[in-house]
């Protein structure tokens, strides 16, 4: 089902037959480093992950991770969309792309529609967004989209400190 659409880009909810592409994209070296291994590596833990993890989401939140599509082809570029994490008070703005549709601005079209979305259609008085200290290209991106650095802060249960950006409505 479509959530949202933009001039070159369709938002989609994610779904277990997505498995085979969330399988390559959490296993792309650039995801491994900038946001972390989750620890799939089977088509089977690709389902099982969205299921407990985009799936449930939209079922306790009214959002999550969409699936990112090129509206011209529908191929599958990334993700993106809002998470709601424990240690963060308003959802976060999330992205994830494959390395081919980097510096093209489909990260920032798809981030600026998902927040928003967040505020227009979801009621959202403030979106947040994490990001590793030297991911440089995402801080372009959410800076580009109108949020600000507002402070580092240390995860639940990490050594390492995240920028922490925020945006008002």
């Amino acid at each position: 089902m479509r959530v949202l659409e933009t001039e070159r880009l369709s938002l989609r909810l994610l779904t277990e037959g997505d498995a085979a592409f969330m399988l390559g994209l959490l296993n792309e070296p650039s995801f491994l480093r900038n946001i972390g291994d989750r620890g799939v590596r089977t088509e089977a833990a690709a389902r099982r992950y969205l299921r407990e993890g985009a799936i449930a989401s939209y079922a306790q939140h009214g959002y999550g991770l969409w699936l990112v599509e090129l509206k011209s082809t529908g191929e599958p570029i990334g993700i993106c969309g809002l998470v709601k994490r424990d240690y963060l008070d308003d959802p976060d703005v999330g992205f994830a792309f494959l390395p081919a549709f980097w510096m093209k601005g489909y990260a920032a079209e798809s981030a600026a529609a998902v927040k928003h979305h967040a505020f227009t259609a979801l009621g959202v008085t403030r979106v947040l967004a994490i990001t590793s200290p030297d991911n440089t290209g995402s801080i372009r991106v959410l800076e580009k989209i109108g949020l600000r650095f507002d402070r580092m802060i240390a995860p639940p249960g990490k050594d390492e400190q995240v920028r922490l950006f925020t945006s008002d409505r």
